[in-house]
């Protein structure tokens, strides 16, 4: 096992292929939890556990099973069952440990089974034929970016609720503004790992 390798995965995940700066995906949570800091650091927490441990399924359905029976055709449907069943275990265990966070997520929690940054793990790693150690280190590092997105924003648009914000780029407007200058300063890691 290259644990070379493994790092380079987790950091171009995180910071050079960043789902939300670089690839723009899963900007409906991202906007959506990003307000206050608690929710985005529980959401965080939520959504790297689904990526990692959806990664780890996925590769091991699609691994020893889809591909021994000519089912590859498949994988967007069962990948999506597979999510959907973790993030409804997610769910209800989340509303038993902690309801007042299962609250406050709200709808953004069932938003994570069909989220495209969840489903778009699996399929990565399939398409780039990672193993199974690749594939959660993927997993790992493109939740450590989501997370390292929402706690950046959520720290900001904080703040931009006590700022003197003019009246038609107060809320989202300013948030969208926001998160491109992030997105172009996300850009200066491109070309720092090459894969």
């Amino acid at each position: 096992m290259d644990f070379a390798k493994l790092f380079e995965l987790v950091v171009a995940a995180s910071l050079i292929n960043n789902f939300v700066f670089t690839r723009f995906l899963g900007l409906c949570i991202f906007f959506g939890v990003s307000r206050k800091m608690e929710t985005a650091v529980g959401m965080s927490i939520t959504f790297t556990a689904v990526m990692v441990v959806s990664a780890a399924l996925s590769w091991v359905v699609y691994e020893k099973i889809m591909i021994p029976l000519d089912l590859t055709f498949l994988k967007i449907i069962i990948f999506i069952g597979i999510v959907a069943a973790f993030v409804q275990s997610a769910d209800t265990i989340m509303k038993k440990v902690s309801p007042a966070l299962y609250y406050k997520l709200g709808v953004y929690l069932a938003l994570i089974t069909t989220n495209c940054i969840i489903l778009a793990v699996p399929l990565i790693n399939a398409g780039e034929k990672y193993n199974f150690f690749e594939s959660m280190a993927f997993g790992l590092g493109s939740g450590l970016g989501f997370a390292l997105a929402l706690v950046i924003m959520a720290s900001i648009r904080e703040r931009l609720e006590v700022a003197d914000v003019p009246a038609p780029f107060r809320g989202l407007p300013i948030s969208f503004i926001i998160a491109g200058l992030i997105a172009l300063a996300f850009t200066g890691f491109s070309g720092l790992i090459t894969l």
